[in-house]
This record gives C-alpha cells, structure tokens and sequence, in this order.
C-alpha cells in the first residue's frame, strides 16, 4: 500500500521540485544583479499575476477581463518605476492612486468589479513594491530578500512533508482540503529553524530570526489559505497553468504575497533602530 502511495506520489513531487529549482535558480539570479535587472523580473511577475488576476476577479464579459489586467498591472508598475528612481513616497502614493482610479473605472465599466479592481491592486502591487524597496536598501538588502526568500521556501517544504508525513486534523477544510494543523506547524518550525541558523549565519542573532520566519510562515501560510478563497469563488483549481505542477503564478507566490509587506515593516522598523 505504502509503495502505491508513493509511486503516485513521486511523479507528482518531481514536476514541482524541477519547476521550484528553475524558478529559484532565476529569481536568485535576479536578486544578486539588483538593480533593474531585479526590478524587470518583479515587472514581468505582476504582469503575469495581473493576467491571473483577471480571472479571480471575475469580470463579466472579454473586455472587462482585458481592462482589469491593464488596470492591474498598471499602478504597480508605475510604483516600481518611481521605486527605482529613490521616490519611495510617490511609489506608494501611486499604488493609493492606482485603487482609486481602478475602483473609479470599474464602477464606470459594465461587468467589473469596483472592490475586485481596487483590491487586485494593492494584493499583487504592495508586496512588489515591498520587495523592489528591499532591495534597494543600502544595508543589507539584498541579503534581506534572499533571507525573506528562503524563509517562504522553507515554510513551503515544511508544511508540505509535515503534513503528509503526519496528517491530521484539516486546517480549514471547507477552503483548502489538503492543508493540516500538522503542516501549519511544520511550515513555522522548519522556516523558524532555517530563519533562525541564515541569520546566526550571516552575523545577527538566531532568536529574533527565528521568531520573525515563525511569523513570516504563518502569513505566507494565511496568503496561501486566502488564494485557495479567491480560487474556490472563481470556481477554478489553479490561477493559471504556466507552472507545471504548481499552476500559475499566484499559486506559487500566494505566500509571498502576505509575508512581504511585514517582513518590509519590520525591516524597517530595524534599520530606524526600533526593533534589535
């Protein structure tokens, strides 16, 4: 029975491991270049994103699914654009602006959704922005991706074999079936453990390493239970089919998504000196 279980298993872990170490081998390319060379790879990802968004959010008709990936895509790229110029205040100003201007012409444009726009925004622009801002920091920034990075990675692997290898109780078994208490906690103690040893490793302490990873899994963990929502109500398995064994590109960074903009806060936070 066990030899089973695995066979069918294998193929499927194999695809995602190969698609994972493509994507890793590429965005660490990236973020070792910096600069624009990073700031492109975050354009294409929102593009990408934003064509997958046009999907959960639902538009009613061909041409408002195509004027919701324009209005998607459009404010968070201009904030990256004014990210990499140094003007930090008018990039955010531009992801408010961007809701505000989406919500305005999807209330004005039959078969979109005002709140949907608005939202697809600062979901896919926020943590885009967030990252192009990290790497950008004088100090340590390029580090504090790859960190963020490996920490999300890390809550990957964790979640995955704790909760096959343990099982358990469903997490929330009405929006993802699949996920398990067992694997939340797996997710948190493997990225506190992996957060914790890089930062010990690179100089600063292993406690508040592992505490913000620990924190860090269970938002990515909440990005990922929040995209399986958004999925279940568009009535589709995976947002998108460009990565084979993992879907799209928002069901391979759903995590990231919510851990970036805290990460970012308390990095922050750290460089002004209010956290150690």
């Amino acid at each position: 029975m066990a030899s089973t279980r695995v066979d069918r298993f294998d193929p499927v872990l194999k695809k995602r491991v190969a698609t994972a170490a493509v994507l890793a081998a590429i965005a660490l390319a990236d973020v070792f270049l910096g600069g624009w060379f990073f700031a492109i790879f975050v354009v294409v990802a929102v593009l990408l994103m934003a064509e997958e968004w046009a999907v959960l959010a639902r538009p009613q008709t061909p041409r408002a699914q195509s004027i919701s990936r324009l209005i998607t895509a459009a404010a968070p790229i201009a904030a990256i654009v004014f990210m990499m110029e140094g003007a930090t205040a008018f990039a955010f100003g531009a992801l408010g602006a961007g809701m505000v201007a989406a919500a305005g012409l999807a209330a004005a444009i039959p078969g979109l959704s005002v709140h949907r726009c608005a939202f697809g925004v600062v979901y896919i622009g926020l943590s885009a922005v967030c990252l192009v801002w990290l790497r950008n920091v004088d100090i340590d920034g390029r580090d504090a991706v790859l960190w963020l990075l490996v920490v999300i990675w890390a809550t990957d692997v964790g979640a995955y074999f704790a909760g096959r290898a343990i099982g358990g109780p469903k997490l929330a078994p009405r929006i993802s079936p699949s996920k398990t208490w067992a694997g939340l906690g797996g997710g948190m103690v493997f990225a506190a453990i992996v957060g914790g040893s890089v930062s010990a490793a690179t100089g600063h302490p292993f406690l508040p390493g592992a505490i913000m990873a620990a924190i860090l899994a269970v938002l990515a963990q909440a990005g990922d239970l929040f995209e399986s929502t958004l999925k279940r109500r568009a009535g589709v398995k995976d947002s998108g089919r460009l990565l084979p064994g993992h879907g799209g590109v928002l069901d391979r960074v759903d995590g990231l998504l919510f851990a970036t903009p805290c990460f970012a806060l308390g990095f922050m936070l750290y460089l002004n000196g209010w956290i150690v």
